[in-house]
């Protein structure tokens, strides 16, 4: 019995084996990603000093913002169109990706001497342009990952991100060591980018692209990513927001700490929203929820499972996250613990509704998606502004859930427009969530105190 289970979802071809078969190799993946990660963190930061990793995280935002005002949604849209399986399609996706890269690296470059001065780090000036080459690179990555993960055949996928990063972690470590410097973590980025798109071409099966641009795949491109465009410069808000303002205000000693904290407490988000982005657009793309109750019981399945995964993996992570900083971090990095407290409890109503935005995405619908994107956008801007001015970095913190909370009604109405709205998951989680994310809160609450001071 148990050996026909497994072999069921090892080796069946049917829409749930091959959803629980992609959300597991991404799991596997994402977790050997993270700890590699968190390997290189750990050396890194005993080579290296904080304000280095305070100059690569606003190297990081500069660059993530390049990219997300920029975004054509190529992705998505091969993910979810017809005609996401043509060459002529994938081919003027490729074209149009690789103009983009390079448009991308002479934006960097024009940039860099202004933003040197904004942020009165001089040195900035150097550094960007240079960590801009990445983008240039990775616009020639091939149309085949895309593929693989339409049909979710995360196997090589996987393969290719482990092997990425175990690359990058051995590049950063001897360079640090060599250099005692920024440039480690910038050269070591470039090394990752040129990896990666080896391991594509090599690793990955299918055929090759080449340049040209149909003028109706162009179309299709375009007409699909111009919601796309809009959402991913509210995107970059809502990802990047807290780093701009923060890292405008704060030391570069303590943004590096904050940064820190970011990166233990956004596991559990960053992990959930990779499985979801590969697996609930096919998911809804084969069975959309609105077509049948069976389709939405389905999905109903998979999004509890989902979600009771994620809230106990983050809310785990909050628990133990002053105790994780003192035992992974020397002494300059501790007020990175109650960070990843504030931080992890205030994602918890981003877990919940985490799968929303992707079905509207799955349906072609990027009009609905870029406004659910805007008001997240707003939402999380006025809120941190307000918070810091009010509570300073807890302050800030605290706003990101608040803001969260805020624009549900938004989601509410996305979600209906796709079928997807499930009422009774959204409120078994948040109950649950709130309860357990208060007694976190309350068993950590002279550490929360220091950040407060």
């Amino acid at each position: 019995m148990i050996n026909r289970v497994v072999g069921r979802y090892t080796k069946g071809g049917g829409l749930m084996e091959r959803a629980v078969r992609s959300s597991l190799l991404t799991m596997v993946g994402f977790a050997s990603y993270q700890g590699l990660r968190l390997l290189s963190n750990l050396v890194l930061t005993r080579i290296l000093f904080p304000e280095a990793f305070g100059m690569m995280a606003l190297i990081t935002v500069f660059l993530v913002g390049l990219t997300m005002f920029s975004d054509m949604g190529v992705g998505p849209a091969i993910m979810q169109s017809k005609r996401g399986d043509e060459p002529a399609f994938l081919d003027t996706a490729w074209s149009l990706q690789i103009l983009r890269g390079g448009a991308l690296w002479g934006a960097a470059c024009l940039l860099a001497y202004p933003l040197s001065l904004i942020y009165e780090e001089p040195a900035l000036a150097w550094y960007l342009p240079v960590s801009a080459l990445t983008l240039l690179i990775t616009g020639f990555n091939p149309t085949k990952f895309e593929t693989a993960n339409r049909h979710m055949r995360a196997g090589r996928v996987t393969i290719v991100e482990i092997a990425t990063q175990v690359v990058g972690l051995i590049a950063a470590i001897a360079l640090a060591y060599a250099t005692r410097s920024v440039w480690a973590l910038v050269v070591s980025g470039i090394v990752s980018s040129v990896a990666q798109l080896l391991f594509m071409h090599v690793l990955i099966p299918g055929p090759g692209n080449r340049f040209r641009l149909e003028k109706a795949a162009t179309q299709e491109l375009i007409h699909f990513g111009k919601w796309i465009f809009l959402s991913t410069l509210c995107g970059f808000v809502i990802m990047q927001g807290d780093k701009l303002i923060l890292g405008k205000y704060l030391d570069l000693d303590q943004f590096g700490v904050y940064n820190i904290g970011y990166f233990l407490a956004s596991f559990p988000l960053l992990l959930g929203a990779m499985v979801i982005r590969r697996v609930v657009i096919p998911v809804h793309r084969e069975s959309p929820p609105r077509q049948s109750r069976e389709n939405f019981l389905r999905l109903r399945k998979m999004r509890f499972i989902a979600t009771g995964v994620l809230m106990v993996m983050l809310l785990t992570v909050a628990l133990l996250g002053v105790w994780l900083v003192q035992v992974l971090y020397d002494p300059r990095y501790l007020m990175a613990g109650p960070v990843v407290v504030a931080l992890a409890c205030m994602q918890v109503p981003q877990i919940i509704v985490l799968t929303y935005d992707q079905a509207a995405l799955a349906e072609g619908d990027s009009q609905r998606f870029f406004v659910l994107s805007a008001a997240k956008a707003v939402a999380m801007t006025l809120s941190l502004l307000i918070g810091f001015e009010m509570g300073g970095l807890f302050g800030a913190l605290i706003a990101q859930g608040v803001a969260m909370v805020a624009i549900y009604p938004v989601v509410i109405w996305l979600a209906r427009a796709q079928g997807a709205w499930d009422p009774l998951h959204d409120l078994v989680f948040f109950g649950a969530g709130t309860v357990l994310a208060t007694s976190v809160f309350w068993l950590h609450w002279d550490d929360i105190s220091h950040l407060i001071q």
